[in-house]
Order: structure tokens, then sequence, then C-alpha cells
């Protein structure tokens, strides 16, 4: 029988592609472990070891294959763009991995939700999910699919992506972007920021960082992947 797709696991499916034989698997990518109070129920950790590595595998020969004359250096640049939190978190949400998770109250109501850390992880099980339910093939399938868009621009999402965003922009006919302090929080030995970056006045993406430039650099990478989904 069809399943209807009137949930936020029905549609995290059909952005995948893929239909879970064991659905319990996909329940555990997207368990935090705040939902246990002990700390000692089943949670995405261990599912996100594992899909760390098989996405690492998957994106390493997509860029073989792509850039046949790239060095190992170029490679591994490219690489570390495409596989950083920042990236997943934004494939996260562009797959509505954050709709589906499973948090406890205090972590949802502290916007677990919008957490970059949270949502590259959940994004790292999710995929050694479908690699336990449905093999490597199709795993690579779905990894290969949802990171398709970004392959050509590595380069810029490695290299200083505010000034790539900047660059890209301008190439639009938009003006340059600006970015705005949405919010501060933890101590101030180990603060965080939360930065959005705006243009026309759009907030184009939104940046966590233990610094205003480390979480500006995030909101421009970010912003970077979302204008390659447009184009």
């Amino acid at each position: 029988m069809k399943r209807r797709e009137d949930g936020p696991l029905d549609r995290l499916e059909s952005a995948l592609g893929h239909r879970f034989a064991d659905r319990k698997l996909l329940v555990q990518a997207l368990t935090h472990a705040s939902v246990h109070d002990d700390g000692r129920g089943e949670s995405y950790q261990r599912l996100e070891f594992l899909g760390d590595r098989v996405l690492g595998l998957v994106v390493s020969h997509q860029l073989y294959d792509r850039f046949p004359t790239a060095d190992e250096g170029d490679l591994a640049r490219r690489l570390n763009a495409l596989v950083r939190r920042e990236t997943c978190a934004e494939r996260a949400r562009m797959l509505g991995i954050d709709e589906a998770l499973r948090l406890g109250t205090a972590e949802a109501l502290t916007g677990g939700r919008n957490k970059a850390a949270i949502l590259a992880d959940a994004c790292e099980a999710v995929l050694a999910a479908v690699y336990l339910d449905a093999g490597f093939d199709v795993a690579a399938e779905v990894i290969a699919r949802t990171w398709a868009p970004l392959l050509d621009v590595s380069n810029e999402l490695e290299r200083d992506p505010k000034t790539a965003l900047q660059e890209r922009l301008q190439a639009k006919g938009a003006p340059p972007p600006t970015y705005r302090l949405k919010e501060r929080r933890g101590p101030d030995h180990k603060p965080h920021f939360v930065i959005e970056v705006v243009s026309r006045d759009n907030v184009l993406a939104i940046g966590e960082g233990g610094s205003k430039r480390e979480a500006e650099q995030n909101a421009a990478r970010t912003a970077l992947t979302g204008l390659t989904e447009e184009a």
C-alpha cells in the first residue's frame, strides 16, 4: 500500500528519493540525545559517525571524476568545503531534516532545529541510515543527487565566502550584502553569535559561530549554496 505523504518523515523520504524498509533507522537518525532524560537512549550519534565516512567517500569520488586535472590539494580544499558542518546543515534544511528532528523539550525551546551542529550531524546520520537500509549504491545516489549542485562552486565555498558572495551578488546586479547580529548568547569567555546576511532587505541566510567573523563567514557560505540552487 502506498504511504500518504502527510508528515515530515514522508516528505523527507520523498526528498531523499528513498523509502525505508526499516523506518526505525530513519527515526533513530533524527533523534537527538536530548530526547532521553538520562542521555542513554538511542540517538543519531553512532549513525552520524558512519554517515560522515560514507559522505566523505562519495563526495571524494564525485570530485575525482568531475575535476580530472585537479591536484590533491585542490581536491582536498573542495572536499572540505562540501562536507563541512555549514554545508551539511544547509543540505539538511533543503531535505527537510530540520522539520523531522526529534528533540527534547529544552533543546527545542532553545532553537535546536536551527542549530548548524545538530542539523549537520542529523544529515550525516540520515545518510548512514540510507546506507544501512539499502546499501552503498543507493546511499551514493542520494548523496550524488543532493550534493551535485555544489560541486562546481566548491572553490567559492572554500575561499573567503564573504568575498565570493559579494562577487556573486554583483554579477546578478544586486547590492552588496550586509550582516546583522541576530543573537548573541553564552558567557563572555565563550560567546556564540548568530548573524543574518541581507541583500535588498531579504535575509539570504543565517550563520552561527564563536565569533562574529566566523558567523558572518558561515552565513555567506550558506547564502552561496542557496544562490547556487536558484541558478
